[in-house]
């Protein structure tokens, strides 16, 4: 599946839009994430901490548990943005349990976007990010 550039655009557009609802005040390192479900439906997240570390959420597990709990669960993209006090200065991948959470519900083939803006993105399949990935 080849992604168009209008569509990449518009994913790391609505993904920078989410930095502003980042409820980071621990770590201050703002994420946004815009998902693309196979039915053209856009699901964004961001990231949300709490003083007790492990009950916090990334901004992809946001996107991704915001359309399964709308009963959609098959995927084309997400893309991913993000940076200290919300100014992106470098590409943000997603986590090892993000990446094993898009792996539950994507395609080995499914686009990763990563930007530090709407010109600077890098594509990459959930294949490259996570070889040899874990299922049941």
């Amino acid at each position: 599946m080849e992604l168009k550039e209008e569509t990449i655009k518009d994913l790391i557009s609505k993904a920078i839009k989410m930095l502003e609802y980042s409820y980071v005040p621990y770590s201050r390192f703002h994420v946004g994430a815009a998902l693309l479900a196979n039915n053209g439906t856009i699901y964004t997240g961001c990231n949300i901490e709490n003083a007790a570390y492990g009950p916090s959420n990334c901004a992809e597990r946001t996107a991704v548990f915001k359309a399964v709990s709308e009963g959609v669960k098959e995927f084309e993209a997400i893309a991913v943005v993000g940076g200290p006090d919300g100014r992106i200065k470098d590409f943000c991948p997603p986590c090892g349990v993000c990446r094993q959470v898009l792996a539950e519900f994507c395609t080995r083939d499914f686009k990763v976007i990563l930007a530090k803006s709407i010109d600077e993105y890098k594509v990459f399949t959930l294949e490259q990010l996570l070889p040899e990935s874990f299922s049941l």
